[in-house]
């Protein structure tokens, strides 16, 4: 029967997108890997490949559609020998949600007739369905595969051929332990505050304009009132003399300006970080649900700032890499975040990141620790200030204060103190850093 083509999840934050434009139209015949669709996401623009071959029966969802919710059947594929007729007569409805599930005799009994006969679709011995396309299932019927066994690469993980082809012959699915419990229901979500009418009734007479949220502001509000609300924050604070990173700076900028490279207080940072996450290893870990993930590789996130939201693109391996090269990388992952270029690999992962306002001005702030990271730095402005210098003279000295948010979960209070020591003494010992 006539196969579902449903809007994929082409992030993990992706719950809705826009169908920016068709790459195909009914009739043409695709093959695994062809380029079906671009697809908007929360954070950019993508291109949606075919997963199983056949024809294009029919497009659902036109171009330019917004708020196109991920598992919304998109298109319809025909495999060879159906024709459009099939999809009248027999089209695939949208997958039910467990909860929702009749027994199985009552939904071979109520289903649509079809046109051409197809293998019937194939249930876990609990009763769930298996969601595999025709193909697969024809092909797990020869080779002797159990597809409960298999894990779908598909949409919503829908079994394909691929998943089928690359599965041992006679393979079967793991018996289940007798009596095992259905799982829970999910808890309802807590509630976020009042709802759109209510506020809108509380400004009645008063001008204003209502903004609606797109798809990456829709998704910051969300992971950051998780992140604040499940994450256990702790902060500590420090002050950075600046004063000889300045001038080893200056120094470094006029050696390299022949190369055209000009190194910012930010690359210092970064370098900085990487190496204090070397320096101090258990701090170079993420939260991972019932487990801490502890990385080799110093992964250092950056936020970006773009308009109507931001990026926190990754440069991996920071600590390995010379300044001017995490420069070069930096300007060029910051463009491309602005122009919402860049691929999912390069915006998500990192176990630490930093957040600088210093260039608004900014003295101090508290920065929300972005899961799984296990912490977050915010980096304010160096301004002038009175300091006692080491003979107990006062003096005059560039001050920076930053903020480290830590998740409780993964770093403790005097772990947390150790790395951001690390972090102090890079940039106050520039040269060493180096090293």
């Amino acid at each position: 029967m006539p196969t579902e083509i449903l809007m994929p999840a082409l992030s993990p934050t992706m719950e809705e997108g826009t169908l920016a434009k068709w790459l195909v139209k009914e009739g043409d015949t695709v093959s695994s890997g062809d380029i079906l669709a671009e697809i908007e996401t929360d954070k950019a623009t993508m291109e949606f490949e075919a997963v199983d071959e056949g024809v294009i029966g029919k497009i659902l969802i036109e171009d330019g559609s917004e708020g196109v919710k991920v598992n919304t059947a998109i298109a319809v594929l025909l495999e060879e020998g159906e024709s459009a007729d099939d999809i009248k007569e027999g089209a695939p409805a949208a997958a039910p949600a467990p909860a929702a599930q009749e027994p199985v005799a009552e939904e071979a009994s109520t289903a649509a007739p079809t046109a051409t006969a197809a293998p019937a679709a194939p249930h876990a011995e609990d009763g769930s369905r298996i969601f595999a396309s025709p193909l697969a299932r024809r092909i797990a019927a020869d080779k002797g595969i159990d597809l409960a066994a298999l894990t779908g690469s598909g949409p919503r993980g829908r079994i394909v051929k691929a998943d089928v082809e690359a599965a041992q012959p006679g393979t079967k699915a793991a018996a289940a332990p007798a009596g095992k419990a259905a799982p829970a229901p999910a808890a309802a979500a807590a509630p976020t505050g009042p709802d759109t009418e209510t506020v809108k009734r509380m400004y009645e007479g008063r001008d204003y304009e209502e903004v609606t949220l797109d798809g990456m502001r829709k998704t910051i509000a969300a992971r950051l009132s998780e992140a604040k609300q499940t994450i256990p924050h702790f902060y500590l604070r420090r002050d950075i003399k600046l004063d000889a990173l300045l001038a080893f700076r200056a120094q470094l900028n006029k050696q390299l300006e022949g190369r055209g490279v000009k190194l910012s207080v930010n690359d210092f940072i970064i370098k900085a970080v990487a190496n204090a996450l070397q320096q101090v290893p258990d701090c170079n870990a993420v939260w991972a649900g019932d487990r801490v993930l502890k990385l080799k590789p110093s992964d250092v996130a950056v936020a970006v700032a773009i308009e109507g939201g931001l990026f926190t693109p990754v440069l991996k391996d920071a600590d390995m890499k010379s300044l001017s090269a995490l420069s070069a990388e930096m300007k060029d992952l910051a463009a491309r975040a602005r122009d919402r270029k860049l691929a999912p690999q390069e915006y998500q992962g990192g176990t630490f990141a930093i957040s600088n306002l210093g260039m608004f001005g900014i003295d101090n702030f508290d920065a929300i620790v972005n899961p799984p990271h296990a912490g977050i730095l915010a980096v304010g402005a160096g301004v002038k200030k009175p300091v006692v210098d080491a003979d107990g003279e006062l003096s005059v000295a560039t001050v920076m204060s930053v903020t480290m948010s830590v998740d409780h979960r993964v770093i403790d209070g005097a772990l947390g103190a150790e790395l951001l020591k690390a972090i102090v003494e890079n940039l106050e010992n520039p040269v060493a850093m180096l090293a």
